[in-house]
């Protein structure tokens, strides 16, 4: 049976400004600006009619498609107890609905189109319904660039992953540190809220600093941090190296404050340092806890929380 759903006004919190004003010779502390990727928006109501051509999947994809993952509707949303993530919003072939770090939720808005969208194909909104454990409220829809209606959870628009390929996978958690389950509250999944950056203790590596979804930070060799923050991971390294966004100093836990600043990076793009070192996941990282990136090339290393890299000879 379908449920239609009225439109719901949600307030999301705003982030604070990026400010960046002692260098990182200086003893003082610094308060950057949070990116805050979790707020929950205001998501259009359900429409009745969506059309949703059928997505084939880009060459990178060595798995078969689902039939659930093909441009088909996601029929009853349900809530799963994931061992790792906690609770994970799936549609009623049990198939995993992962979020987009670069889609935005207020407005709601999908970046993946084009070969995105073939590895990662749009949920429809239409035929959706809701079970116990989501809010009906945060369900909604979002116009794509090509017309068709998007399923939203807090305002954030649903995924399935190609590679996903039977009830249960959550292969797409993590991927590139942009792809993530969806928890019944629109935000990633995870079995504890962690602030953004904090102290882990890892069994083998000791003391190691975390982000906010608990994956391991690391640092690069070939950086520099003074005078000023550089960072020798570019193009292509990128894609495997994620970059750490901005939080506040308030936001952290564990972390030594000297030096925890952010800064803006010659593509644009916005970094997060430790002791003005800069930081990254890793994409070979797919769940919290893993250190897969520790060592790799001699030039990788976790860090610690004072900034410095974890089992480098001095």
């Amino acid at each position: 049976m379908k449920t239609s759903w009225r439109s719901a006004s949600l307030v999301a919190t705003a982030a604070a400004v990026l400010a960046l004003t002692t260098a990182c010779g200086q003893e003082s502390t610094q308060s950057t600006g949070s990116q805050n990727v979790g707020a929950t928006a205001a998501p259009g109501g359900l429409g009745s009619i969506s059309t949703t051509p059928g997505n084939g999947y880009g060459a990178d994809s060595t798995a078969a498609p689902s039939a659930s993952a093909n441009g088909q509707s996601a029929g009853a949303l349900t809530v799963a107890d994931n061992a790792k993530l906690g609770k994970i919003v799936t549609d009623s072939a049990g198939f995993t609905l992962y979020r987009f770090d670069q889609d935005t939720a207020e407005p709601p808005k999908s970046s993946c189109d084009g070969d995105c969208a073939k590895t990662w194909p749009p949920v429809p909104a239409e035929g959706a319904s809701v079970a116990a454990g989501i809010d009906k409220s945060l369900v909604g829809e979002v116009t794509r660039a090509d017309g068709t209606k998007q399923l939203t959870i807090a305002g954030w628009p649903m995924y399935r992953f190609a590679k996903d390929t039977q009830a249960g996978d959550t292969n797409g958690e993590g991927v590139k540190g942009a792809w993530f389950a969806t928890a019944p509250t629109g935000k990633k999944a995870a079995v504890s809220d962690l602030p953004g950056l904090s102290v882990r203790n890892d069994a083998k590596l000791g003391p190691i600093v975390v982000d906010k979804n608990g994956m391991t930070v690391y640092r690069f060799l070939k950086d520099k941090a003074w005078p000023e923050p550089v960072s020798a991971c570019t193009g292509a390294c990128l894609e495997k190296w994620p970059v750490v966004a901005p939080v506040s100093a308030d936001d952290t836990k564990g972390v030594k404050k000297k030096g925890l600043m952010g800064f803006t990076r010659p593509d644009g793009a916005k970094q997060m340092t430790v002791n003005c070192w800069p930081i990254y996941t890793f994409s070979g990282d797919k769940a919290p806890g893993e250190t897969n990136g520790q060592g790799v090339g001699g030039t990788w290393y976790a860090v610690s929380p004072d900034g410095k890299p974890v089992g480098v000879s001095k």
